[in-house]
Protein backbone atom coordinates (compact mmCIF):
# COMPACT_ATOMS: atom_id res chain seq x y z
CA UNK A 1 0.00 0.00 0.00
CA UNK A 2 2.94 2.36 0.74
CA UNK A 3 4.63 1.47 -2.57
CA UNK A 4 1.62 2.49 -4.72
CA UNK A 5 1.70 6.27 -3.88
CA UNK A 6 5.48 6.29 -4.58
CA UNK A 7 4.93 4.71 -8.04
CA UNK A 8 2.21 7.29 -8.78
CA UNK A 9 4.53 10.16 -7.77
CA UNK A 10 7.32 8.80 -10.01
CA UNK A 11 4.92 8.54 -12.95
CA UNK A 12 3.79 12.13 -12.42
CA UNK A 13 7.40 13.30 -12.33
CA UNK A 14 8.27 11.45 -15.54
CA UNK A 15 5.15 12.84 -17.29
CA UNK A 16 6.07 16.36 -16.17
CA UNK A 17 9.61 15.99 -17.48
CA UNK A 18 8.28 14.62 -20.82
CA UNK A 19 5.88 17.57 -21.17
CA UNK A 20 8.68 20.03 -20.40
CA UNK A 21 10.90 18.44 -23.07
CA UNK A 22 8.05 18.58 -25.61
CA UNK A 23 7.40 22.26 -24.85
CA UNK A 24 11.12 23.09 -25.18
CA UNK A 25 11.36 21.16 -28.49
CA UNK A 26 8.23 22.82 -29.90
CA UNK A 27 9.62 26.25 -28.96
CA UNK A 28 12.98 25.39 -30.54
CA UNK A 29 11.36 24.37 -33.88
CA UNK A 30 8.38 26.78 -33.99
CA UNK A 31 10.24 30.07 -33.44
CA UNK A 32 12.69 29.55 -36.39
CA UNK A 33 9.79 28.33 -38.56
CA UNK A 34 7.80 31.52 -37.95
CA UNK A 35 10.96 33.56 -38.43
CA UNK A 36 11.57 31.78 -41.75
CA UNK A 37 7.99 32.41 -42.90
CA UNK A 38 8.23 36.12 -42.04
CA UNK A 39 11.67 36.28 -43.62
CA UNK A 40 10.36 34.71 -46.85
CA UNK A 41 7.84 37.53 -47.22
CA UNK A 42 10.41 40.23 -46.52
CA UNK A 43 11.81 42.29 -49.45
CA UNK A 44 15.38 41.47 -48.37
CA UNK A 45 14.76 37.70 -48.66
CA UNK A 46 13.07 38.12 -52.06
CA UNK A 47 15.91 40.24 -53.42
CA UNK A 48 18.47 37.72 -52.12
CA UNK A 49 16.58 34.85 -53.82
CA UNK A 50 16.37 36.87 -57.06
CA UNK A 51 20.12 37.55 -56.90
CA UNK A 52 20.79 33.80 -56.52
CA UNK A 53 18.56 32.98 -59.52
CA UNK A 54 20.23 35.70 -61.62
CA UNK A 55 23.65 34.28 -60.70
CA UNK A 56 22.52 30.79 -61.79
CA UNK A 57 21.24 32.27 -65.08
CA UNK A 58 24.58 34.00 -65.65
CA UNK A 59 26.50 30.78 -64.91
CA UNK A 60 24.40 28.80 -67.42
CA UNK A 61 24.74 31.54 -70.07
CA UNK A 62 28.53 31.55 -69.57
CA UNK A 63 28.67 27.76 -69.88
CA UNK A 64 26.56 27.89 -73.08
CA UNK A 65 28.89 30.55 -74.52
CA UNK A 66 31.94 28.33 -73.83
CA UNK A 67 30.35 25.16 -75.27
CA UNK A 68 30.96 24.49 -78.97
CA UNK A 69 27.84 23.81 -81.06
CA UNK A 70 27.97 20.40 -82.75
CA UNK A 71 26.16 17.06 -82.72
CA UNK A 72 28.12 15.81 -79.70
CA UNK A 73 27.16 18.81 -77.53
CA UNK A 74 23.52 19.12 -78.75
CA UNK A 75 22.24 16.98 -75.85
CA UNK A 76 24.14 19.05 -73.24
CA UNK A 77 23.06 22.39 -74.79
CA UNK A 78 19.41 21.27 -74.87
CA UNK A 79 19.59 20.46 -71.16
CA UNK A 80 21.17 23.86 -70.38
CA UNK A 81 18.48 25.68 -72.41
CA UNK A 82 15.72 23.88 -70.49
CA UNK A 83 17.34 24.85 -67.14
CA UNK A 84 17.68 28.45 -68.34
CA UNK A 85 13.99 28.62 -69.37
CA UNK A 86 12.92 27.27 -65.95
CA UNK A 87 15.09 29.80 -64.07
CA UNK A 88 13.79 32.69 -66.20
CA UNK A 89 10.20 31.63 -65.48
CA UNK A 90 11.04 31.46 -61.74
CA UNK A 91 12.52 34.97 -61.92
CA UNK A 92 9.49 36.45 -63.66
CA UNK A 93 6.67 34.61 -61.84
CA UNK A 94 6.00 37.23 -59.09
CA UNK A 95 5.25 40.09 -61.49
CA UNK A 96 3.78 38.19 -64.44
CA UNK A 97 0.53 37.28 -62.62
CA UNK A 98 -1.13 40.63 -63.35
CA UNK A 99 -0.38 40.55 -67.09
CA UNK A 100 0.34 44.29 -67.16
CA UNK A 101 2.98 44.16 -64.45
CA UNK A 102 3.02 46.02 -61.18
CA UNK A 103 3.49 49.75 -61.09
CA UNK A 104 1.79 53.06 -61.68
CA UNK A 105 0.46 53.63 -65.17
CA UNK A 106 1.02 50.04 -66.33
CA UNK A 107 -2.48 48.68 -65.62
CA UNK A 108 -3.88 50.28 -68.78
CA UNK A 109 -7.36 49.05 -69.67
CA UNK A 110 -7.42 47.39 -73.08
CA UNK A 111 -9.74 49.33 -75.36
CA UNK A 112 -10.52 49.46 -79.07
CA UNK A 113 -10.12 46.72 -81.66
CA UNK A 114 -6.35 46.17 -81.29
CA UNK A 115 -3.42 47.21 -79.10
CA UNK A 116 -0.02 48.35 -80.42
CA UNK A 117 2.99 48.99 -78.12
CA UNK A 118 5.98 51.27 -78.73
CA UNK A 119 9.15 49.60 -77.37
CA UNK A 120 12.67 50.98 -77.55
CA UNK A 121 15.66 52.43 -75.77
CA UNK A 122 15.33 55.90 -74.17
CA UNK A 123 15.29 59.02 -76.42
CA UNK A 124 14.58 57.31 -79.77
CA UNK A 125 11.38 59.33 -80.42
CA UNK A 126 8.58 57.08 -79.07
CA UNK A 127 6.72 59.96 -77.37
CA UNK A 128 7.02 62.20 -80.47
CA UNK A 129 5.59 59.37 -82.59
CA UNK A 130 2.64 58.92 -80.17
CA UNK A 131 1.96 62.69 -80.22
CA UNK A 132 1.97 62.83 -84.04
CA UNK A 133 -0.14 59.68 -84.62
CA UNK A 134 -2.77 60.09 -81.87
CA UNK A 135 -2.70 63.71 -80.72
CA UNK A 136 -2.22 62.44 -77.14
CA UNK A 137 0.28 64.47 -75.08
CA UNK A 138 3.33 62.56 -73.92
CA UNK A 139 6.18 64.64 -72.52
CA UNK A 140 9.05 65.12 -74.96
CA UNK A 141 12.54 66.28 -73.93
CA UNK A 142 16.16 65.94 -75.04
CA UNK A 143 17.15 63.93 -71.93
CA UNK A 144 16.67 60.18 -71.42
CA UNK A 145 13.81 58.53 -69.45
CA UNK A 146 11.36 61.41 -70.03
CA UNK A 147 8.45 58.92 -70.08
CA UNK A 148 8.23 57.06 -66.76
CA UNK A 149 4.77 55.46 -67.06
CA UNK A 150 2.70 53.86 -69.84
CA UNK A 151 0.77 56.54 -71.78
CA UNK A 152 -2.11 55.35 -74.03
CA UNK A 153 -3.43 57.01 -77.18
CA UNK A 154 -5.99 56.05 -79.86
CA UNK A 155 -5.64 55.95 -83.67
CA UNK A 156 -8.80 55.85 -85.81
CA UNK A 157 -7.78 54.11 -89.05
CA UNK A 158 -10.03 52.56 -91.72
CA UNK A 159 -12.94 52.42 -89.26
CA UNK A 160 -10.88 50.59 -86.61
CA UNK A 161 -9.99 51.94 -83.18
CA UNK A 162 -6.33 51.08 -82.47
CA UNK A 163 -4.89 51.69 -78.99
CA UNK A 164 -1.26 52.87 -79.08
CA UNK A 165 0.86 52.57 -75.91
CA UNK A 166 3.96 54.71 -75.29
CA UNK A 167 6.03 52.49 -72.96
CA UNK A 168 9.01 53.80 -70.93
CA UNK A 169 12.45 53.24 -72.45
CA UNK A 170 13.95 49.85 -71.63
CA UNK A 171 17.59 49.19 -70.82
CA UNK A 172 19.88 46.20 -71.31
CA UNK A 173 19.05 43.57 -68.67
CA UNK A 174 15.34 44.54 -68.55
CA UNK A 175 14.29 40.87 -68.69
CA UNK A 176 16.22 40.30 -65.42
CA UNK A 177 14.35 43.14 -63.68
CA UNK A 178 16.68 46.10 -64.33
CA UNK A 179 15.00 49.52 -64.49
CA UNK A 180 11.26 49.13 -65.01
CA UNK A 181 11.93 46.55 -67.71
CA UNK A 182 9.67 43.84 -66.38
CA UNK A 183 6.61 46.11 -66.23
CA UNK A 184 7.36 47.40 -69.74
CA UNK A 185 7.76 43.94 -71.27
CA UNK A 186 4.75 42.54 -69.32
CA UNK A 187 2.58 45.22 -70.96
CA UNK A 188 4.21 44.47 -74.35
CA UNK A 189 3.02 40.83 -73.99
CA UNK A 190 -0.61 42.02 -74.12
CA UNK A 191 -0.11 43.87 -77.45
CA UNK A 192 -1.39 42.59 -80.81
CA UNK A 193 1.57 44.20 -82.55
CA UNK A 194 4.89 45.64 -81.28
CA UNK A 195 6.69 48.63 -82.82
CA UNK A 196 10.39 48.53 -81.94
CA UNK A 197 11.48 52.15 -82.38
CA UNK A 198 15.15 52.50 -83.39
CA UNK A 199 17.32 55.58 -83.85
CA UNK A 200 18.75 55.77 -87.40
CA UNK A 201 21.93 57.50 -86.20
CA UNK A 202 22.64 54.89 -83.50
CA UNK A 203 24.09 51.44 -84.28
CA UNK A 204 21.79 48.63 -85.46
CA UNK A 205 23.05 46.52 -82.51
CA UNK A 206 20.22 48.14 -80.48
CA UNK A 207 17.80 45.99 -82.48
CA UNK A 208 19.50 42.77 -81.37
CA UNK A 209 19.60 43.91 -77.72
CA UNK A 210 15.86 44.68 -77.64
CA UNK A 211 15.06 41.37 -79.38
CA UNK A 212 17.12 39.55 -76.72
CA UNK A 213 15.21 41.29 -73.89
CA UNK A 214 11.81 40.46 -75.42
CA UNK A 215 12.82 36.87 -76.24
CA UNK A 216 13.95 36.40 -72.62
CA UNK A 217 10.45 37.38 -71.50
CA UNK A 218 8.74 34.80 -73.71
CA UNK A 219 7.79 37.10 -76.63
CA UNK A 220 8.52 35.59 -80.05
CA UNK A 221 8.71 38.27 -82.78
CA UNK A 222 7.41 37.59 -86.30
CA UNK A 223 7.29 33.84 -85.65
CA UNK A 224 4.56 31.23 -85.87
CA UNK A 225 3.91 28.76 -83.00
CA UNK A 226 6.02 25.56 -83.46
CA UNK A 227 4.28 23.03 -85.71
CA UNK A 228 4.61 20.08 -83.36
CA UNK A 229 2.39 18.02 -81.07
CA UNK A 230 3.34 17.42 -77.43
CA UNK A 231 1.03 15.14 -75.45
CA UNK A 232 1.63 13.87 -71.90
CA UNK A 233 0.54 10.32 -71.02
CA UNK A 234 0.54 8.04 -67.96
CA UNK A 235 2.99 5.38 -69.15
CA UNK A 236 5.07 4.27 -72.15
CA UNK A 237 8.10 6.58 -71.85
CA UNK A 238 9.10 9.30 -74.32
CA UNK A 239 8.21 8.62 -77.98
CA UNK A 240 9.55 10.82 -80.81
CA UNK A 241 8.02 10.68 -84.30
CA UNK A 242 8.57 12.98 -87.25
CA UNK A 243 7.35 13.53 -90.82
CA UNK A 244 10.64 15.23 -91.84
CA UNK A 245 14.38 14.63 -91.33
CA UNK A 246 15.56 16.10 -88.01
CA UNK A 247 18.94 17.81 -87.85
CA UNK A 248 18.59 19.46 -84.40
CA UNK A 249 16.56 17.07 -82.22
CA UNK A 250 17.08 13.40 -81.44
CA UNK A 251 15.43 11.10 -78.89
CA UNK A 252 18.20 11.56 -76.26
CA UNK A 253 17.93 15.39 -76.43
CA UNK A 254 14.12 15.24 -76.17
CA UNK A 255 14.37 12.88 -73.17
CA UNK A 256 16.92 15.17 -71.46
CA UNK A 257 14.71 18.27 -71.93
CA UNK A 258 11.59 16.41 -70.74
CA UNK A 259 13.39 15.00 -67.68
CA UNK A 260 14.36 18.57 -66.67
CA UNK A 261 10.59 19.30 -66.51
CA UNK A 262 9.99 15.95 -64.71
CA UNK A 263 8.07 14.59 -67.70
CA UNK A 264 8.86 10.90 -68.22
CA UNK A 265 5.91 9.80 -70.42
CA UNK A 266 4.95 11.80 -73.51
CA UNK A 267 4.41 11.61 -77.27
CA UNK A 268 6.29 14.21 -79.36
CA UNK A 269 5.41 14.51 -83.05
CA UNK A 270 7.40 16.91 -85.27
CA UNK A 271 6.06 18.27 -88.57
CA UNK A 272 9.17 20.34 -89.38
CA UNK A 273 12.87 20.47 -88.47
CA UNK A 274 12.39 21.82 -84.92
CA UNK A 275 15.11 22.98 -82.51
CA UNK A 276 15.53 22.46 -78.75
CA UNK A 277 14.25 26.03 -78.20
CA UNK A 278 11.00 25.18 -80.05
CA UNK A 279 10.42 22.11 -77.87
CA UNK A 280 11.06 24.15 -74.68
CA UNK A 281 8.58 26.81 -75.89
CA UNK A 282 5.89 24.14 -76.40
CA UNK A 283 6.52 22.56 -72.96
CA UNK A 284 6.53 25.96 -71.21
CA UNK A 285 3.29 26.92 -72.98
CA UNK A 286 3.51 30.60 -71.95
CA UNK A 287 5.05 32.00 -75.12
CA UNK A 288 3.43 34.89 -77.01
CA UNK A 289 3.82 35.07 -80.82
CA UNK A 290 3.52 38.72 -81.82
CA UNK A 291 4.01 40.51 -85.17
CA UNK A 292 6.67 43.22 -84.98
CA UNK A 293 7.65 46.26 -87.08
CA UNK A 294 11.09 47.86 -86.76
CA UNK A 295 10.43 51.62 -86.98
CA UNK A 296 13.65 53.45 -87.89
CA UNK A 297 13.18 57.03 -86.71
CA UNK A 298 15.21 60.22 -87.46
CA UNK A 299 15.91 59.27 -91.10
CA UNK A 300 16.34 63.01 -91.83
CA UNK A 301 19.77 62.72 -90.17
CA UNK A 302 21.20 59.96 -92.45
CA UNK A 303 22.27 59.85 -96.13
CA UNK A 304 20.24 58.40 -99.03
CA UNK A 305 22.72 55.51 -99.39
CA UNK A 306 22.20 54.50 -95.76
CA UNK A 307 18.42 54.78 -96.18
CA UNK A 308 18.51 52.48 -99.24
CA UNK A 309 20.37 49.83 -97.19
CA UNK A 310 17.77 50.06 -94.36
CA UNK A 311 14.92 49.80 -96.88
CA UNK A 312 16.10 46.31 -97.99
CA UNK A 313 15.79 44.85 -94.47
CA UNK A 314 12.63 42.82 -93.65
CA UNK A 315 9.87 44.17 -91.33
CA UNK A 316 11.38 47.71 -91.47
CA UNK A 317 9.60 51.05 -91.85
CA UNK A 318 11.77 54.22 -92.06
CA UNK A 319 10.14 57.43 -90.70
CA UNK A 320 10.85 60.85 -89.25
CA UNK A 321 8.36 61.51 -86.43
CA UNK A 322 9.48 65.13 -85.95
CA UNK A 323 9.08 66.05 -89.65
CA UNK A 324 6.09 63.65 -90.12
CA UNK A 325 7.76 61.72 -92.96
CA UNK A 326 6.19 58.38 -94.01
CA UNK A 327 3.68 58.24 -91.10
CA UNK A 328 0.96 57.13 -93.58
CA UNK A 329 3.24 54.28 -94.71
CA UNK A 330 3.71 53.25 -91.07
CA UNK A 331 -0.07 53.20 -90.47
CA UNK A 332 -0.56 51.02 -93.56
CA UNK A 333 2.11 48.63 -92.32
CA UNK A 334 0.51 48.47 -88.82
CA UNK A 335 -2.84 47.62 -90.47
CA UNK A 336 -1.18 44.91 -92.58
CA UNK A 337 0.58 43.33 -89.55
CA UNK A 338 -2.54 43.45 -87.35
CA UNK A 339 -4.42 41.64 -90.19
CA UNK A 340 -7.86 42.91 -89.16
CA UNK A 341 -11.06 42.25 -91.11
CA UNK A 342 -13.80 44.90 -91.51
CA UNK A 343 -17.40 43.65 -91.71
CA UNK A 344 -20.28 46.04 -92.44
CA UNK A 345 -23.74 45.46 -90.97
CA UNK A 346 -26.96 45.73 -92.97
CA UNK A 347 -30.26 46.06 -91.07
CA UNK A 348 -33.30 44.55 -92.86
CA UNK A 349 -34.77 46.92 -95.47
CA UNK A 350 -31.98 49.49 -94.98
CA UNK A 351 -28.64 50.40 -96.60
CA UNK A 352 -25.37 48.98 -95.17
CA UNK A 353 -23.63 51.01 -92.44
CA UNK A 354 -20.23 51.83 -93.96
CA UNK A 355 -19.31 54.31 -91.22
CA UNK A 356 -18.98 51.92 -88.25
CA UNK A 357 -17.65 48.46 -89.29
CA UNK A 358 -17.38 45.45 -86.96
CA UNK A 359 -13.67 44.61 -86.65
CA UNK A 360 -12.62 40.93 -86.49
CA UNK A 361 -9.26 39.18 -86.33
CA UNK A 362 -8.21 37.37 -89.52
CA UNK A 363 -7.83 34.16 -87.44
CA UNK A 364 -11.41 34.38 -86.11
CA UNK A 365 -13.75 35.74 -88.77
CA UNK A 366 -16.67 33.34 -89.08
CA UNK A 367 -20.31 34.49 -88.96
CA UNK A 368 -20.45 33.11 -85.39
CA UNK A 369 -17.48 35.31 -84.37
CA UNK A 370 -19.26 38.28 -86.01
CA UNK A 371 -22.42 37.57 -83.95
CA UNK A 372 -20.40 37.23 -80.72
CA UNK A 373 -18.73 40.59 -81.40
CA UNK A 374 -22.12 42.33 -81.68
CA UNK A 375 -23.81 40.55 -78.72
CA UNK A 376 -23.14 37.28 -76.89
CA UNK A 377 -26.84 36.22 -77.06
CA UNK A 378 -27.17 36.77 -80.83
CA UNK A 379 -25.94 33.24 -81.67
CA UNK A 380 -28.85 31.71 -79.72
CA UNK A 381 -31.36 33.64 -81.88
CA UNK A 382 -29.41 33.07 -85.14
CA UNK A 383 -31.32 31.44 -88.04
CA UNK A 384 -29.12 32.26 -91.07
CA UNK A 385 -27.14 35.18 -92.56
CA UNK A 386 -27.15 36.93 -95.93
CA UNK A 387 -23.66 37.89 -97.16
CA UNK A 388 -22.58 40.29 -99.91
CA UNK A 389 -18.89 40.56 -100.81
CA UNK A 390 -15.80 38.58 -101.86
CA UNK A 391 -16.60 35.59 -99.59
CA UNK A 392 -20.05 35.09 -101.21
CA UNK A 393 -20.41 32.92 -104.35
CA UNK A 394 -23.50 34.89 -105.40
CA UNK A 395 -24.99 38.09 -104.00
CA UNK A 396 -26.54 37.71 -101.53
CA UNK A 397 -25.54 34.23 -100.39
CA UNK A 398 -27.44 32.51 -97.58
CA UNK A 399 -24.89 31.08 -95.12
CA UNK A 400 -24.64 29.41 -91.71
CA UNK A 401 -22.54 30.17 -88.62
CA UNK A 402 -19.40 28.41 -89.95
CA UNK A 403 -19.06 30.62 -93.07
CA UNK A 404 -15.72 32.52 -93.16
CA UNK A 405 -16.01 36.23 -93.96
CA UNK A 406 -13.59 38.37 -96.00
CA UNK A 407 -12.55 42.01 -95.56
CA UNK A 408 -15.34 44.55 -96.33
CA UNK A 409 -18.13 41.96 -96.56
CA UNK A 410 -21.70 43.11 -95.85
CA UNK A 411 -23.70 40.87 -93.47
CA UNK A 412 -27.39 40.77 -92.60
CA UNK A 413 -28.41 38.48 -89.71
CA UNK A 414 -31.83 36.79 -89.84
CA UNK A 415 -33.08 35.79 -86.38
CA UNK A 416 -35.46 33.02 -85.35
CA UNK A 417 -39.08 34.10 -84.99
Amino acid sequence: SKKKPKIKQQRRKTLKTHWRKLLILSAVFTVPLFALLFRRNSPAFKSATMATVMQKIKDIEDEMAKTQKNKATAHHLGLLKAKLAKLRRELLTPTSKGGGGAGEGFDVTKSGDARVGLVGFPSVGKSTLLNKLTGTFSEVASYEFTTLTCIPGVIMYRGAKIQLLDLPGIIEGAKDGKGRGRQVISTARTCNCILIVLDAIKPITHKRLIEKELEGFGIRLNKEPPNMTFRKKEKGGINLTSTVTNTHLDLDTVKAICSEYRIHNADVHLRYDATADDLIDVIEGSRVYTPCIYVVNKIDQITMEELEILDKLPHYCPISAHLEWNLDGLLEKIWEYLSLTRIYTKPKGMNPDYEDPVILSSKRRTVEDFCDRIHKDMVKQFKYALVWGSSAKHKPQRVGKEHELEDEDVVQIIKKV
